[in-house]
């Protein structure tokens, strides 16, 4: 069964685990044989800035000491063969189309979007 998983909430847990939820059991379904996509839309767009840097991270007296390497965690991803995808529109309202994108990221306009979840038996939007 092939899973297509929609990431639209972005830094969902970061503070609290130092990684997204989604984009963690992505790796571990992945090592576990599962074979799965990852589209990227909405405020996750962000994950896919290549030189993000999360390390003055504050809330109020507390700082995160151990911060979220998003962009680093997705370039794992793709190294084991799960295709990421990303939102054009989404990536373009958010001024990230002219920044530096992770490499391997494949950037599809919401046009298309129906035609990558044919290609999947599953679509869990998260």
């Amino acid at each position: 069964m092939k899973v297509l998983q929609i990431v639209e909430t972005a830094y969902r847990a970061t503070t609290e685990e130092q990684d997204d939820t989604v984009i963690w059991i992505s790796h571990a379904m992945r090592g576990a044989g599962a074979e799965l996509g990852v589209l990227l839309a909405g405020n996750a767009v962000n994950y896919v800035a290549a030189d993000q840097d999360a390390s003055g991270l504050t809330l109020g007296a507390w700082r995160q000491t151990q911060p979220p390497a998003l962009a680093q965690d997705l370039a794992a991803l793709l190294k084991k063969d799960v295709p990421v995808y990303c939102v054009k529109e989404d990536l373009a309202e958010r001024g990230l189309l002219e920044g530096k994108l992770l490499d391997g990221i494949v950037l599809m306009s919401r046009a298309q979007m129906p035609r990558l979840f044919g290609e999947y038996d599953q679509v869990w939007r998260w």
